[in-house]
């Protein structure tokens, strides 16, 4: 058996990127969440998955593609906005604040918020998914 050749993509026509996913899974978020009184004034634990789809071809650089640290920074970043009375506004903000790189096409995020039903349930939480015009 002969060893199958090394095929550099750049250089082969016939390969077309059908989709490309970047993603990030069960990222820690500590943020003040809930619309109960015991809710307010405290942060609590948030798990995040988030999945884009991109339009992009054979990236070579990270600046080609979107980088996983923005998806982190982001769900960070909105999480230290102050109180957000639900996972479903938090997802909603997250998933619009990355459709805002043209470059993703569709943006799924789940949102679990383990203590919400402890310790009757492991997580309770909202599944989203947002893509920009024209997708």
């Amino acid at each position: 058996m002969t060893p199958a050749a090394v095929v550099n993509p750049a250089e082969t026509a016939a390969n077309t990127l059908v989709s490309a996913k970047i993603f990030v899974r069960a990222l820690s978020v500590v943020a003040q969440i809930g619309v109960y009184d015991h809710e307010h004034g405290h942060g609590q634990p948030l798990v995040i998955d988030a999945e884009l789809d991109l339009d992009i071809s054979e990236p070579e650089r990270l600046a080609e593609t979107v980088n996983y640290e923005i998806i982190a920074q982001t769900a960070r970043a909105i999480a230290d906005t102050g109180h957000i009375g639900l996972v479903e506004t938090y997802a909603w903000r997250l998933a619009t604040a990355l459709l805002e790189d043209p470059r993703v096409l569709r943006a799924r995020i789940r949102v679990e918020k383990p203590n919400a039903l402890a310790p009757d349930a492991e997580a309770a939480g909202v599944e989203i998914t947002l893509s920009c015009q024209g997708a």
